[in-house]
């Protein structure tokens, strides 16, 4: 037996004025996003922007229904309309905020398991790392890649001919 350690390396940031332009620019959108949301039972409006290798950026915002669980996460909302108008623009980061009357929630609010597994596969799709910004009322977290998010992606597919 072997006892393992694995860490996860992130930038913490205080406002979004210390982010580079292009980042800021993503987190606002992300913000702006939360509008977008529809959340009549949980009142909890999560947004999410993806910015495109081409600098295209393309909005998600979660989408609850009362036939639950059908309804659908801000970041899958993002990166399945960002692959369908841009097949083949690959994703080079995605900003996460939330929400609760229009105010910014205090707590980071981090992807689900399967919303970082949707990343994961957009990650093997470009072949390149994503930035995960995520948001919160007075901070910024920064990872490199979706693998610092969820180390153990399910990624055992059989290879293509």
């Amino acid at each position: 037996m072997k006892n393992m350690i694995h860490s996860i390396r992130y930038e913490e940031y205080d406002s979004l004025q210390e982010l580079t332009q292009q980042d800021r620019i993503l987190m606002q959108e992300a913000i702006a996003a939360t509008q977008g949301a529809y959340a009549p039972y949980s009142k909890f409006c999560v947004g999410a922007a993806v910015r495109l290798q081409s600098g295209q950026l393309v909005r998600g915002a979660n989408q609850e229904n009362s036939a639950y669980p059908s309804g659908l996460c801000a970041e899958r909302t993002a990166l399945f309309s960002a692959h369908a108008l841009y097949p083949n623009d690959p994703v080079e980061a995605i900003a996460i905020v939330a929400s609760v009357n229009g105010q910014l929630t205090p707590n980071f609010t981090y992807p689900c398991g399967a919303c970082r597994q949707v990343m994961a596969e957009s990650e093997m799709r470009a072949q390149a790392p994503i930035s995960v910004f995520v948001g919160s009322a007075t901070r910024i977290l920064r990872f490199e890649a979706v693998a610092s998010l969820l180390p153990f992606i399910f990624d055992n597919l059989p290879e293509k001919d």
